[in-house]
């Protein structure tokens, strides 16, 4: 019966992710997934007990879950003891990785970023993966801050400035229909770029 769960669930995200896409976040209802998804909104709501539940769900399994994983293997390395500009190299490789190559992943932002202004959707966003990923990213930041490495700030600063500076050159990949392709070396030469910028800027003297 789990697999049979599991599959319903799966079934349900998917039907869901395309409506989102198609219809955006306040335009979609229950209804129209019920209906994709070859089941009864009862059915529905026993798995998500309301759209913004499911709209997070959404988020996370196909928009945010690389951001929970960026989190974790920021501890993995700072536990194997790399050094700053290595781990930030990591980071920022596999947030570029996604946002260059993951169309799905791209649109369900493009539906955050159109909606926000006039309904919770940016914050259901943030609550997916984003936040815990900056406050892994800050925390990393105060570490180095307190040893003495970077220059005095507030760490959470430092963590979106360093992740504007990685996303720089792809952010008007959210104004095209279709996804400019980068390779594995210009994402490499994106993100070297980036983490010498930041620790020019941020490395105390």
């Amino acid at each position: 019966m789990r697999t049979l769960t599991d599959e319903k669930k799966n079934a349900i995200l998917a039907a869901a992710s395309a409506v989102f896409q198609e219809q955006g976040y306040e335009r979609a209802s229950m209804n129209e997934v019920a209906r994709r998804a070859g089941g009864s909104k009862a059915t529905l709501y026993n798995y998500f007990p309301s759209k913004e539940a499911l709209f997070e769900a959404v988020v996370r399994l196909y928009s945010t879950s690389f951001l929970t994983r960026a989190a974790e293997e920021l501890a993995v390395d700072n536990a194997a003891g790399s050094t700053l500009e290595e781990t930030l190299r990591h980071f920022g490789e596999g947030l570029l990785s996604v946002l260059t190559t993951d169309r799905q992943a791209l649109q369900l932002y493009r539906v955050v970023v159109g909606e926000a202004g006039h309904s919770n959707i940016g914050e259901l966003f943030l609550i997916s993966g984003v936040r815990d990923s900056m406050e892994s990213l800050a925390c990393l930041m105060q570490k180095y801050i307190d040893a003495g490495v970077l220059r005095a700030g507030d760490p959470m600063v430092r963590a979106k400035q360093f992740s504007a500076l990685v996303t720089a050159e792809v952010d008007d990949l959210l104004l095209q229909k279709e996804m400019r392709r980068y390779s594995d070396a210009q994402i490499v030469a994106m993100v070297q770029d980036a983490v010498a910028l930041f620790m020019m800027g941020a490395k105390a003297s």
